[in-house]
């Protein structure tokens, strides 16, 4: 597979650092970095970015996540792996990244469950982590980014 063009994150001027930025903001809101890890491979899984769910698991890894808990993202809600914030977390991404498929797109229960487990600052990280990964997964999708082509 090859790209169709270079990211556009690359191509518009300050685009990448912007996002970037973005990223780097979200990690110093108190949300764990595995838990944002696990945020943007269950965002990229559905859909459906190849580079990011190549991505975000080699990130994870080195963020001390396990085999086990990675494998079973795609089921976070029949695996016994997840805490209770980490479960709020997956479902605030589930119902963000698919906004069109229900009329209420995030249910007030899924946003007080969210609520209960981050307090506002995080919890307001996590919105902008998940809007960051659905942004990512769009410009990959859409230049057909092969997976494994970020790797150092």
């Amino acid at each position: 597979m090859q790209a169709r063009m270079k990211n556009p994150a690359m191509i518009v001027p300050d685009a990448m650092k912007a996002l970037q930025a973005l990223a780097a903001a979200t990690r110093k809101s108190g949300v764990p970095d595995r838990t944002l890890e696990l945020v943007n491979l269950r965002a990229s899984q559905i859909n459906g970015c190849s580079a990011c769910v190549d991505m975000h698991p080699r990130l994870a890894k080195k963020a001390g996540e396990t085999d086990e808990r990675l494998f079973a993202v795609g089921a976070w809600r029949e695996a016994p792996y997840f805490s209770d914030a980490e479960r709020a977390a997956l479902a605030l991404t589930e119902a963000l990244t698919r906004v069109s498929d229900r009329p209420d797109a995030v249910s007030d229960d899924v946003w007080e469950d969210a609520a209960r487990n981050y307090d506002e600052p995080a919890l307001a990280a996590l919105v902008i982590a998940i809007a960051n990964i659905n942004l990512w997964n769009r410009l990959n999708i859409a230049v057909r980014q092969p997976a494994g082509e970020w790797k150092p």
